[in-house]
């Protein structure tokens, strides 16, 4: 019986070793390629379709929309600057006056008695003041005196100037061509300065005011042409004669004043009306307001192909709006309007136009 080698660890170890030499040094060992694989091919980016349309820019007259109020040309409220009783009223409430008309007449109250003594007084020191100046140059009367003799004949003419007005003021007249609007007193009332007699009003020539937002503001100019449409349908012709230099503290909006003609009359002082002014014309595009969007910060945009075939988003105002469309600016004169798929592009975005309207 064969006796069973036994190995040392020592001699395992050695052996491991000298195999492992063997092994590295035999040439069988997996070399790395000297070349890199192949870069993987990855697909190219498939352009986005669209549908576009030309539009070729219009001269459009554009306006600026607001709502208004019709003022009087002119409105005064008629005051009693004497004291009295009315005796008579002279013009009736509606009537039409021209300027200087007298319109009622309060009581004398002693007044015209009041201006009799003042002529009186007046021509008393105008006779005294002649005489004094005889005596004057001969020297029979003192430079003093004579200053006094003037002082009060200056004195009987500011009397007598004052007799004078409060007598007229028992007549007043009118300050200018009108129509008597209303009327507050009676034959008989007793009247204090500074009551309320009538209240008379202009109306042959409207103003019209309103207020404009202060982003369309600087599109208005003196002198444009503005209609005035009631709210029955009747229209007046005017024109923009006022725009205020601030804005209202609140709202941000400017004053307006607008003149017109009232040749008929119309009693349409204190309503509401809506108000068309004319603009200049400017060049504008008719769209459907279904193609417009709006950026991040809120402005309104309109997307384009541009002759690179490349996606633009003009920033556009709307001039105005109806069941047709919507007018807009800001856009090229001639252009190539996305109709549709301008909601999967962006700016900058190559496109292919699958379809193009002329």
């Amino acid at each position: 019986m064969l006796k069973k080698l036994s190995l040392s660890p020592m001699l395992l170890a050695v052996l491991l070793g000298l195999a492992l030499l063997i092994w590295l040094f035999s040439g069988d060992t997996f070399s790395a390629k000297d070349t890199p694989p192949a870069p993987q091919q990855l697909p190219s980016k498939q352009l986005a379709q669209v549908d576009t349309r030309w539009s070729e820019a219009q001269p459009y007259q554009a306006t600026q929309v607001a709502q208004g109020q019709i003022l009087p040309w002119r409105s005064v409220s008629i005051k009693a600057q004497q004291a009295g009783r009315i005796e008579a009223l002279l013009k009736q409430q509606g009537d039409s006056v021209q300027q200087g008309d007298t319109l009622l007449q309060i009581s004398d109250e002693g007044r015209t008695a009041s201006l009799a003594q003042a002529k009186a007084n007046l021509t008393l020191r105008q006779s005294e003041l002649q005489s004094a100046r005889a005596l004057g140059k001969a020297q029979f009367l003192s430079a003093t005196e004579l200053t006094r003799l003037q002082s009060e004949l200056a004195k009987a003419e500011a009397e007598w100037q004052h007799a004078s007005l409060a007598l007229n003021q028992t007549a007043p007249q009118a300050p200018f061509a009108g129509v008597i609007d209303r009327r507050h007193i009676e034959v008989g009332s007793l009247v204090q300065s500074g009551s309320e007699l009538m209240q008379l009003v202009q109306i042959n020539q409207l103003k019209v005011t309103a207020q404009i937002p202060q982003q369309h503001i600087a599109a208005l100019q003196l002198g444009q042409q503005a209609t005035i449409r009631l709210l029955d349908g009747r229209e007046l012709q005017g024109e923009l004669s006022f725009i205020s230099y601030a804005a209202d503290n609140a709202t941000r909006s400017f004053y307006i004043e607008i003149t017109a003609a009232n040749p008929q009359l119309w009693r349409i002082a204190g309503a509401s009306a809506t108000v068309e002014i004319a603009l200049d014309k400017v060049q504008a595009h008719h769209i459907s307001p279904a193609l417009l969007s709006l950026d991040k910060t809120g402005q309104l945009t309109l997307a384009v192909v541009d002759d690179q075939q490349q996606v633009v988003f003009y920033p556009v105002s709307i001039l105005t709006a109806d069941n047709n469309g919507a007018w807009v600016s800001g856009l090229p004169k001639r252009a190539r309007i996305i109709t549709q798929g301008a909601g999967f592009v962006h700016a900058g975005d190559n496109v292919l136009v699958s379809g193009d309207t002329p």
